[in-house]
């Protein structure tokens, strides 16, 4: 290989690493029950999950990610196990012509649950300004550098709700019609 072809070889990785598609969802929520040693479980929840694919090729690997990798896979669950996460179920499910999923697992680090922490005594989960909170049993405080989500640990159960992206914009195809139920 001559050492002049290199960039056209980088820019073409780059140019299909970029053009790939992505999984996109309209929410995303938690219900966090701590255990009072900073550990605990958590469940997730996914709503009206989308790709952004611009080919037949795009979709592909994004019905191989979500249905092969992250559904059913053994990996996954390794995955999310070195980052603390101990998958105890997951599921995929259409409701109102939407493909949405719930993740359960536990944790033994609060913190690995999107950045909560606990200084007693409160949780409080730290936001940039331009996230959208949808609904929260905390209290929410807003400033100019961050928005922040606090619960006192009288709560049993954390919960949040956070939108992630428009996904009814027509652009998007719906992956509820890829879903094959077991």
């Amino acid at each position: 290989m001559r050492i002049k072809n290199l960039p056209i070889i980088i820019i073409s990785f780059v140019l299909i690493f970029l053009t790939q598609g992505c999984l996109l969802m309209h929410s995303v929520s938690y219900k966090i029950k701590p255990d009072g040693e900073g550990g605990g479980t958590a469940v997730l929840t996914i709503e009206n999950i989308r790709s952004d694919a611009l080919n037949g090729y795009e979709l592909k690997e994004d019905k191989k990610n979500l249905f092969e990798f992250m559904y059913k896979s053994n990996e996954f669950i390794a995955q999310m196990k070195d980052e603390g996460k101990t998958i105890t179920s997951r599921e995929l499910f259409v409701e109102n012509e939407n493909l949405n999923g719930i993740i359960k697992f536990s944790f033994d680090d609060i913190e690995i649950v999107e950045g909560i922490i606990y200084e007693e005594p409160f949780y409080f989960l730290t936001l940039s300004p331009e996230d959208s909170i949808i609904s929260t049993n905390g209290e929410v405080i807003v400033s100019d550098e961050y928005k922040r989500i606090m619960w006192d640990n009288t709560v049993k159960v954390l919960k949040f709700k956070m939108f992630s992206d428009e996904v009814d914009n027509g652009k998007l195809v719906s992956m509820a019609q890829y879903y094959e139920s077991d």
